[in-house]
């Protein structure tokens, strides 16, 4: 179980350290259901790595044309970061609010960041910013965000914070 440790100066790093490595390993989980789905749907494992490219190259990562290993490895780097700066948020705000310090509290809070990220990402900052995410499919990507990254990321932290306090 977590601590009041989480409270001291110095277990914010040792907290933040283990949202990052908790937020990468769930955005891995998050992007290899994202590929899988892709190509189940018959796209190929690629569209999600382009588009997420795109956030930093611009639409034109989203054409075949554009260079498939530019579009892998950006859309690659800029999801492992996002993963990785989510979860150093979650895991600040679990050492914050003593309630989430629990198993089952801490999971559920983290589906229902997921589900935040899912509508903040989508419905808000995609439809000013990012409008080729308006192509991807709602039910995937509710799915995607909550579950596959969400819950992840709680059942992750609710390992590592404990270790990350005691070490």
């Amino acid at each position: 179980m977590a601590s009041d440790a989480f409270l001291h100066a110095g277990s914010r790093r040792k907290v933040a350290v283990a949202g990052l490595v908790s937020g990468v390993v769930a955005g891995i989980v998050f992007a290899m259901f994202e590929m899988i789905v892709a190509a189940l749907q018959g796209m190929g494992f690629v569209p999600p790595l382009r588009m997420i490219a795109a956030i930093v190259l611009g639409e034109k990562t989203m054409d075949a044309s554009f260079s498939l290993a530019s579009a892998i490895a950006a859309g690659a780097i800029v999801h492992m970061i996002l993963s990785a700066v989510y979860g150093v948020v979650l895991a600040l705000l679990v050492a914050a609010w003593p309630l989430l310090k629990k198993p089952l509290p801490l999971v559920i809070a983290a589906t229902l960041y997921g589900f935040a990220l899912w509508v903040v990402n989508f419905f808000v900052i995609a439809l000013v910013a990012f409008p080729w995410f308006g192509m991807a499919d709602d039910l995937v990507q509710f799915v995607a965000h909550t579950f596959a990254f969400g819950s992840v990321l709680g059942v992750l932290l609710v390992w590592q914070l404990p270790r990350s306090v005691t070490r």
